[in-house]
């Protein structure tokens, strides 16, 4: 216990919910003391030398003195490898059964007493002592991977059912393993979910459990809600993705590499990953940033997109309490003309914070309030927690499926109970497919209530506890699609696993509509079924420059659509550090504002009349651009894309852009700089390659270099690439086109999907291109027809000191 826990237990003892959460946490203790064997005596184990190979298509099967490797390439490049026995599938992040092997990728000798597979996009390589060579078709070398290492019970399994830890959703143990990597000296990392520290990781480590951190959070608060073992690295040589495909408990260590570290050598950087259990399997992805990320979209399945109102602006609290205060906050912003979507409503409208009820005093006619304030264009969102109050009737109706009932149980038997805001609850086991077919028809009820979407919460699952971990006890016994195991295999897979639920359900229940769904765990494949927010991030300057961190990190771990909650979660911002959060929400995915019940107004009239009208500004330029979020919302299904992209998207080999992480790509036509420091009224911003246009004056500057911006109060630097083409909503509410002149000499262009409807079709594309004829500047359709009514800018703009 340290020394936050000793005090928050200290504290909570003297409370009725912290009673029952300190008779909570010892039955879990408790009970992973009976059903968890203590780790005993174990031997370590290695490959060994290389002793026979078995070709295979893509590739083939190495079979080492102590294991066998089976080494894969797979259709558009992706590289699979997996440890004794491990396959691609079954696996919760991969779509179907995985990419089929390419079949000119052919397993041959390799120099030294090694084998190689070739291929057109990347060169595996095997030593004789099992060490993995991911190379680029010249020979550059992106990542090796040494020889794993094991450490197996003596005596075989650890008594766990479900065994041997081989089989990608076995929970019962097996062995502990680790895998070194090393990466070139001048790489750089990248992901592993959604860390406060960075985009840019640097030197330290890095949890793999999905956690609350209990409060709110900062930049060395790790780890956080999602947590994924896959790593973007950029490096000279190129970009690569790296998956362990295991959602184990684990850590990873970074270190960076050093150029010319000792006697002129480059020192390599380094990655150590350790994982509590198997499988021990990996995919790599290897190209452009882009190419990569369309192979990590079609290997783990393309992001859902979010209904077009879902890119609106979007206020939640904790604490609204009633339906009159519903009413007044809507009207508040009806009243000063600001632009609205939708309103959350939190755990309170909740009867007894019971899940699926409603507290008929305070919400005596929730339908009634749905349609009214939909009539004024602003849809409702309800909180869905996955804790069921032990003994309310949608427990008793969990209980009722199947023969073993809906909910986790214990190595006996028994329903695992946790304390969560109704009391005593237990919990859906989502990792049962017939669990999440009852849960997920269980929507029916807030879409009777005129709920239009829905937010996951408190699905890492948290279990109260005032010391350790506040979720269920490691021993809890999981379904895992009939594998059978235990918690901690299912914990990562928790979260991501309640989002199927829900949004399989609404769409059989609604099977015309595409769900609004986000949540605030999950892990690798979550995009599949909606997004995710920041969760509790603190009210500070370092919380601010954290929710940059997490959106930039989830994107490039394939979660395009997300955002934080502007303000901060839990304190009371100033109006200065309120004024730079919405600006940067404004340009993220979700843009929405919440605070918890003990925490400061997020209404932007709130913080007085000056920040009310520059919110307003704000809001308007969010909602002229919402078609350019709609478009990048359709591209992120289509390419993998994420809508916020680091700067160095375009340009990987850009050493300094690598290392910029206070401003980011929104799409290809848009860099912007939001203000991450207190009293800041300028701010340098580091320019790509090419000519950019400040939007606010037309001023033209040319990359790559580096410019100082004007930025008081009322002004983020954004700056759109030369020879852009976006939508934007004119001020009739039709959907125009806005072009940014070309250098002389060059040409540009866009692509442009409208919104198809609120239904799944996949909308048209359409591409423009823009260039100059004579002294003006066009803009073209795909039929070479030149395209009336664009809004041409940048025209008068001339790059500094020119």
């Amino acid at each position: 216990m340290d020394g936050r826990d000793l005090v928050r237990a200290v504290k909570e003892i003297g409370t009725e919910r912290g009673r029952r959460a300190w008779r909570s946490a010892w039955r879990h203790r408790r009970a992973d003391a009976e059903a968890l064997p203590r780790r005993g005596a174990e031997r370590a184990r290695v490959p060994g030398l290389l002793a026979g190979t078995e070709a295979r298509p893509g590739g083939g099967v190495l079979r080492f003195a102590r294991s066998e490797l089976l080494v894969r390439v797979t259709v558009g490049g992706a590289v699979f490898w997996g440890w004794d026995g491990a396959e691609p599938v079954p696996s919760y992040a991969v779509v179907g059964s995985g990419p089929a092997p390419d079949p000119r990728a052919v397993l041959e000798p390799d120099t030294g007493g090694g084998w190689r597979v070739v291929s057109e996009r990347v060169t595996v390589a095997v030593s004789r002592h099992g060490a993995v060579e991911v190379r680029t078709p010249g020979g550059a070398v992106l990542r090796r991977e040494l020889p794993p290492r094991w450490w197996d019970p003596v005596g075989g399994g650890d008594g766990g059912e479900g065994g041997g830890g081989a089989g990608p959703v076995a929970g019962g143990g097996g062995s502990r393993w680790l895998q070194r990597s090393e990466v070139p000296a001048d790489a750089r990392f990248f992901g592993l979910g959604g860390r406060a520290r960075g985009p840019r990781l640097r030197d330290g480590e890095y949890g793999l459990w999905n956690t609350d951190p209990k409060g709110g959070f900062g930049p060395d608060t790790d780890p956080l809600y999602i947590t994924m073992p896959a790593q973007v690295v950029v490096a000279d040589a190129g970009t690569h993705l790296a998956f362990y495909d295991n959602p184990w408990e684990g850590r990873v260590v970074l270190r960076e590499g050093e150029e010319g570290a000792g006697s002129g050598v480059d020192r390599p950087g380094t990655s150590e990953l350790r994982l509590e259990g198997g499988p021990p399997r990996c995919w790599v992805l290897v190209g452009t940033p882009a190419r990569v990320m369309q192979g990590w979209s079609g290997l783990t399945g393309a992001a859902a997109v979010p209904p077009e109102w879902a890119l609106g602006y979007q206020h939640a609290r904790w604490g609204f309490g009633s339906e009159a205060e519903v009413r007044r906050v809507v009207a508040g912003y009806e009243e000063r003309g600001l632009p609205l979507s939708a309103v959350h409503l939190d755990i309170d409208h909740y009867d007894g914070h019971r899940v699926f009820t409603v507290d008929r005093e305070a919400f005596p006619d929730l339908p009634g309030l749905a349609r009214e304030v939909g009539a004024r264009g602003v849809r409702l969102v309800s909180i869905v927690d996955p804790a069921v109050k032990a003994g309310d009737p949608v427990h008793a109706s969990g209980r009722a499926v199947g023969a073993r009932g809906a909910f986790v149980r214990d190595a006996r038997g028994r329903e695992v109970r946790g304390e969560v805001w109704p009391g005593e609850c237990a919990y859906p086991d989502f990792t049962d497919p017939a669990a999440r077919e009852w849960w997920g028809g269980l929507y029916a009820e807030r879409l009777a209530q005129g709920f239009a979407g829905f937010w996951h919460d408190m699905n890492e699952p948290v279990s109260f506890a005032p010391w350790g971990d506040a979720t269920l006890p490691r021993s809890a016994r999981h379904s895992l699609e009939g594998a059978g195991g235990d918690h901690r295999a299912g914990h990562n897979v928790y979260g991501l696993m309640m989002a199927r639920a829900g949004w399989e359900g609404l769409v059989r229940l609604r099977p015309a509509e595409r769900p609004f769904l986000f949540s605030r765990s999950g892990w690798a494949g979550m995009q599949r079924y909606g997004g995710t927010w920041s969760g509790d991030v603190e009210s500070s300057w370092e919380g601010l420059r954290a929710s940059l961190a997490l959106v930039l990190g989830l994107g490039l771990c394939g979660v395009p659509y997300s955002g934080p909650d502007v303000g901060g979660f839990g304190g009371s911002p100033s109006a200065e550090l309120y004024l730079r959060w919405f600006q940067l929400g404004a340009y993220l995915p979700l843009f929405r504002t919440h605070s918890a019940i003990w925490a400061g107004r997020r209404e932007p009239w709130e913080f007085g009349p000056e920040v009310a009208e520059l919110a307003g500004a704000v809001l308007a330029e969010r909602e002229r651009l919402r078609p350019y979020f709609v478009t990048l919302g359709h591209l992120a299904r289509r390419t993998g894309a994420p809508y916020v992209r680091p700067v160095w998207w375009g340009a990987p080999e850009d050493r300094r852009l690598r290392d910029c992480e206070d401003a980011f790509l929104l799409g290809d036509a848009l860099l912007v700089a939001p203000v991450l420091e207190c009293g800041a009224d300028r701010r340098a911003v580091r320019l790509p390659r090419g000519r950019w246009y400040d939007t606010a004056t037309g001023a033209a500057y040319e990359g790559p270099g580096q410019v100082l911006f004007e930025a008081p109060p009322g002004r983020m630097p954004v700056l759109a690439r030369a020879g852009a083409v976006l939508p934007v909503r004119r001020e009739d509410g039709s959907v125009g086109l806005e072009a940014w002149a070309p250098a002389r000499g060059r040409t540009g262009g866009g692509v442009v999907i409208r919104d198809p409807g609120p239904g799944f079709e996949a909308g048209e594309v359409e591409r423009y291109t823009v260039r100059w004829a004579g002294d003006s500047v066009v803009v073209e359709d795909e039929a070479g027809g030149v395209v009336s009514g664009v809004e041409v800018r940048g025209l008068g703009g001339v790059p500094a000191g020119a």
